[in-house]
């Protein structure tokens, strides 16, 4: 008795024998291993994966800490020039040049602390001692006077620029008086704006 899920042997060849067309079958014939007949164009490599065009020829030692030198430089000189994370952002931007455009009691305040710790020394006569300690006030009191009269102008700046600001003011004061109590070449990033100009 036939079965009755048995196809035809002749559904079976015209299933089979599928057209294909010249695109297809040129797609589908050119498999990793294809070889084009002579007289065809040879097709190109891919460039992923290509190696770089270059002597391959292995750096001694001494070029390898040249180009680590290089490296280290460009990277020093970007940071000098384009600052960290931390250094990202408008506000951030506006308390520098709000610091960099006065001159600030704050960049003497290390150099006054190695007059103070020096004078301040029991070997020195107490004259030496006093006018010591009456300097580090001076310099103390100056360093806060100055502290509050940037972060008052930072405050105002920021309302009027960045009114609707998710930065927080208190950070933005830390950053500025951080700031104010470096040298003028040693801040970071470089100061964009001189000393007496508008903010």
């Amino acid at each position: 008795m036939p079965s009755l899920f048995r196809r035809k042997s002749a559904d079976l060849v015209d299933e089979a024998v599928t057209p294909v067309t010249p695109d297809e079958e040129s797609s589908s014939a050119r498999t990793r291993g294809y070889t084009p007949a002579k007289g065809r164009e040879t097709p190109k490599r891919p460039a992923a994966g290509r190696r770089p065009v270059g002597t391959g020829k292995p750096l001694t030692k001494e070029e390898q800490r040249a180009v680590r030198r290089q490296l280290r430089a460009e990277s020093a000189a970007e940071f000098r020039r384009e600052g960290g994370p931390r250094d990202r952002g408008p506000e951030r931007l506006l308390a520098r040049n709000v610091v960099d455009s006065r001159r600030t009691v704050g960049t003497w305040f290390f150099g006054g602390a190695l007059v103070v710790l020096i004078g301040s020394n029991p070997a020195m006569p107490p004259a030496i001692q006093l006018a010591s300690n009456l300097v580090w006030g001076a310099l103390a009191l100056g360093v806060i006077v100055d502290s509050v009269l940037i972060c008052r102008k930072i405050r105002k700046l920021v309302r009027e620029r960045f009114p609707n600001t998710g930065q927080r003011m208190g950070s933005l004061y830390l950053y500025a008086i951080m700031r104010s109590i470096t040298f003028r070449k040693m801040r970071t990033p470089q100061p964009r704006v001189s000393i007496g100009d508008p903010v």
